[in-house]
């Protein structure tokens, strides 16, 4: 992470929440998470802890890293039966810092990322939360998005083919044409785009490490976080790809799954077991889940070559810079699409 708080940010930092009410007396701070896109702090007065969530430093590409955006989203989602943490303060540009930032309640429970903690690590617990993620992820998809006012975010209708051109933009040369290496699954998920299986709110990057679980048994969500990328769509993508981002038993995983090596323990259901629960619980047809999931893996290739073009530039995060990254995404797309694999051909 390339930005930290000093003296005089953390001063300003702990006048702003004094006035909402939010701590008393000296603060401290402390990064969490991976830091590779926005920057999340726990920050305690000692007595009281919160998080507090800021974009990453500029230069920022235009419409990315949207906090008040994300704050919106999290208001509006508070009411629901999706478990997420509730905004406490909001900052504009320049009010404490140069730029916007939220302040949002502390969900106490451990992200899990390489293993599962006591008292969940067990068969039985790491099952229960492997079907939470599913049924947390059919709650969101229920929201009534116009009823929560959050109509405005997205376009749902033809979002799957727009989503597929917007995110080939971000790579693609003068002519409008994908690099080489993605050409082959470009045109794969272009001859076989489906239509809509309906218009939900999406999160986008529903993972288990953007999840906080509950502390104690039963093994559940208690809290979604992450939502900067959340749109309207269509609801297939989300559980096309969580799948992306599950690691198989005995194959390599790709940089996302690596962040979820966790769920190769026992117990966690495996993609197939999660894809039918969802099946079951929202009755939505996952017969071309393939694509979905093809789409995502050929997402995660184009964001990570885009933020490895900007650290060629000077301007971005040094963690992308390595290709292969891109390339072992890239593999998964082709074995999820019923490609030959880059890596497998002579």
């Amino acid at each position: 992470m390339a930005w930290d708080w000093t003296p005089e940010t953390t001063e300003a930092l702990r006048r702003f929440l004094t006035g909402h009410g939010i701590v008393s007396g000296p603060i401290t701070t402390r990064p969490v998470g991976d830091g590779h896109s926005n920057l999340t702090f726990l920050v305690s007065d000692g007595a009281r802890r919160v998080i507090v969530r800021r974009p990453p430093p500029p230069p920022i590409p235009p419409g990315a890293n949207d906090m008040l955006r994300e704050a919106r989203l999290l208001t509006a989602l508070h009411p629901t039966a999706v478990p997420v943490p509730r905004v406490l303060a909001v900052a504009e540009r320049d009010e404490v810092l140069d730029v916007p930032f939220y302040v949002m309640s502390y969900a106490p429970g451990p992200v899990v990322t390489a293993r599962t903690p006591a008292p969940l690590d067990t068969p039985r617990q790491r099952r229960e939360i492997g079907e939470s993620l599913v049924d947390t992820l059919a709650e969101l998809h229920e929201v009534d998005w116009r009823a929560a006012g959050l109509e405005r975010i997205g376009r749902p209708e033809g979002f799957n083919r727009r989503h597929l051109r917007r995110m080939r933009r971000l790579i693609a040369d003068d002519s409008g044409a994908a690099p080489a290496e993605f050409a082959e699954i470009d045109a794969w998920l272009d001859q076989h785009t489906p239509p809509e299986s309906g218009a939900a709110l999406i999160h986008c990057d529903f993972r288990i490490g953007n999840l906080v679980l509950a502390p104690e048994a039963p093994g559940r969500v208690a809290a979604v976080l992450d939502w900067e990328l959340a749109t309207l769509g269509d609801p297939l993508l989300d559980i096309g790809y969580l799948l992306a981002t599950v690691p198989e038993p005995g194959r390599a995983p790709n940089p996302t799954a690596e962040l979820g090596a966790a769920m190769l323990e026992d117990g966690y259901p495996s993609r197939t077991e999660l894809a039918e629960r969802y099946a079951a619980r929202t009755g939505r047809d996952v017969g071309a889940l393939s694509w979905y999931t093809t789409l995502a893996l050929w997402k995660l290739a184009v964001l990570y070559e885009y933020s490895r073009r900007r650290v060629l530039d000077g301007i971005g995060d040094p963690y992308y810079a390595d290709p292969a990254l891109v390339g072992r995404f890239l593999d998964d797309a082709r074995r999820s699409a019923g490609l030959t694999p880059a890596t497998a051909r002579p």
